[in-house]
């Protein structure tokens, strides 16, 4: 299996992220170093929402380990050619018990997409809860119990949504599926070689 370059999901202002990487004021995802400037991966398409946008993401080394990483903006998810929020809101309608197609439909993306985002998220569903259940946790120590929600999938939401509601409490409003990429690292939907970023 092929070794995946480290990700660091940074805000999806570009401007922004520029700076913070060239003021050294992001640190290392594999180390205690700080990351600086190292180019830019190939040009590619990222279908949102409201349009294809055109994004080259930027890449980093760390100073400490010499490892690179990309810097992958807060609206996207590792080896996925949709905006977050898109694949958001077919999860959240396969729980409320659409089938692929109309999804596919509504949404404006090819039904085997939308078919393939949804079998990774159900063959995920328990290491996404479990991951999930962590940082609401990490987040907000005094929330209750994540309640089982009547299936795999919807306890996986269920424990999504409780993760987002405590980095709201902590941080401020931030739209829910950037805070799911954030805290996946990018790799929500990525396949077994692609584990968690430890929750800290």
């Amino acid at each position: 299996m092929p070794e995946v370059a480290p990700m660091l999901i940074v805000c999806p202002e570009r401007a922004r992220a520029e700076v913070e990487l060239v003021g050294g004021r992001l640190g290392c995802p594999s180390c205690e170093g700080v990351l600086g400037p190292w180019g830019h991966g190939r040009e590619r398409v990222l279908r949102c929402g409201d349009g294809a946008r055109w994004w080259r993401p930027r890449r980093a080394r760390c100073r400490e380990c010499a490892g690179t990483h990309v810097l992958l903006p807060g609206v996207a998810l590792l080896r996925r050619r949709d905006e977050v929020s898109v694949i958001g809101a077919a999860i959240e309608a396969k729980v409320a018990g659409a089938g692929h197609r109309p999804i596919a439909e509504r949404l404006g993306v090819p039904k085997d997409t939308v078919r393939g985002w949804l079998r990774r998220f159900i063959a995920r569903a328990d290491a996404i809860r479990a991951h999930f259940t962590r940082w609401a946790f990490v987040l907000d120590p005094e929330v209750g119990p994540v309640l089982p929600a009547g299936s795999g999938i919807a306890d996986a939401l269920e424990a999504i949504a409780v993760a987002a509601r405590g980095w709201v409490l902590r941080f401020g409003p931030e739209p829910v599926w950037r805070i799911v990429a954030s805290l996946s690292g990018g790799v929500l939907l990525c396949n077994t070689s692609c584990p968690f970023p430890s929750v800290r």
